[in-house]
C-alpha cells in the first residue's frame, strides 16, 4: 500500500474497506487481528485504525471483547421482502433462526385517545397490552408493544404470549384472521432501558417499526410498534425497476419520482408497481 500518504478521512475509508473484505472472508466468530499488526500492516496510525474499527462495530460487523480482543460478529438475522402474488402487497417469508418471546408487561388497559384512533375505538375501550422481548437463537432481538382489542381476544394469558405464533392464536382460538397491515420502518437509537434488555451500548442504532393490522373485514386487530437491533436485524429486498414491456424513458410524465437507493431517473420510470422499499408491507416476524 505504498503511493502517496492520503490525509486522514481517505486513510480511515481505505481502513474501512481492508476490514470489511476481511470480515467478508471469514466466519462468524474468527478472531480479527491485533490493533497493532494492523497497524503495521496498514501503515496507519491506531486513532486512524480505531475510528474505522468503530465504525464497523456500530454497523454490526466486528464485535470487540474485553481482554480478548475483536472478533467477527455474529451473522445478521434477514427478513426477506417479496411481492405478493396479487401485486397490491408484500409477502414476508419468516426471518432466519429460532425466534421466542418473553412477556415484559401484561395488563388490560384502556385504549386512550392515540391507541384508541389506531383501532377505531373509544378512548375508554379496554384493550389487552403486552409488551414482550423477542429472542432469536436465545440472544435479544427486539422489543414489542402490542395493543390488541380485549373484546377480540377474551382469556388471552401471558403463556399465549411466549409461545406459538400470535397470528396463529388469534385464528384457532379466537376466530380472527389477520389480512394485511400497514407498516413503517425508520431509524432510531435504543435508551438505557432498551439498550439493557437488548444487551447492546445506550444510543445504538436500532429500527423502530410500527405496524397496524386489519382483518378481512378491514377492521383493526392489532397496533404494535416494535423496535428491533440495528446490529443484528436487517431487511432484504427485491425491487423491479420495470413493468412488463420494459422500463419507459426518462421522459415519461412520471419520470420525476424518486425511488429510495436509485439516483432520479435511472431506470426509475415507468416502474409498474410499487418497490418493495416504500409502501404498505406485514409483519418482521409474528409469534
Amino acid at each position: 500500500m505504498g503511493g502517496e500518504d492520503p490525509g486522514p478521512v481517505l486513510k480511515r475509508t481505505r481502513v474501512r474497506e481492508y476490514l470489511r473484505n476481511l470480515v467478508e472472508s471469514h466466519a462468524p466468530g474468527d478472531p480479527i487481528p491485533s490493533e497493532r499488526t494492523l497497524c503495521e500492516q496498514l501503515r496507519v496510525s491506531r486513532p486512524t485504525l480505531r475510528a474505522a474499527v468503530d465504525e464497523l462495530v456500530t454497523s454490526g460487523l466486528i464485535v470487540r471483547e474485553h481482554g480478548r480482543g475483536m472478533f467477527v460478529a455474529p451473522a445478521k438475522i434477514t427478513q426477506e421482502l417479496a411481492m405478493a402474488e396479487d401485486a397490491g402487497a408484500f409477502a414476508l417469508p419468516r426471518a432466519a433462526g429460532v425466534w421466542a418471546s418473553r412477556v415484559l408487561e401484561f395488563s388490560v388497559v384502556q385504549a386512550g385517545a392515540r391507541v384508541g384512533r389506531k383501532l377505531h375505538l373509544s378512548p375508554a375501550a379496554d384493550i389487552a397490552y403486552i409488551a414482550r422481548l423477542r429472542l432469536v437463537d436465545g440472544e435479544p432481538m427486539a422489543i414489542e408493544y402490542l395493543h390488541v382489542p380485549a373484546s377480540l381476544v377474551p382469556g388471552l394469558s401471558p403463556a399465549d404470549m411466549e409461545s406459538g405464533d400470535f397470528y396463529e392464536l388469534l385464528r384457532d382460538q379466537h376466530g380472527v384472521r389477520v389480512h394485511q397491515a400497514v407498516q413503517s420502518i425508520e431509524p432510531t437509537v435504543t435508551s438505557d432501558r432498551e439498550a439493557r434488555l437488548l444487551d447492546v451500548p445506550v444510543l445504538s442504532p436500532a429500527l423502530l417499526f410500527e405496524r397496524l393490522t386489519t382483518d378481512r373485514t378491514g377492521r383493526p386487530v392489532e397496533y404494535v410498534h416494535s423496535l428491533y437491533r440495528g446490529d443484528r436485524y436487517r431487511i432484504v429486498s427485491q425491487i423491479s425497476l420495470a413493468g412488463p414491456d420494459g422500463p419507459t424513458p426518462a421522459t415519461a410524465p412520471d419520470a420525476s419520482r424518486h425511488h429510495p437507493g436509485i439516483p432520479p431517473g435511472d431506470l426509475t420510470s415507468g416502474l409498474g408497481g410499487l418497490t418493495v422499499t416504500v409502501g404498505a408491507s406485514s409483519r418482521p416476524s409474528a409469534g
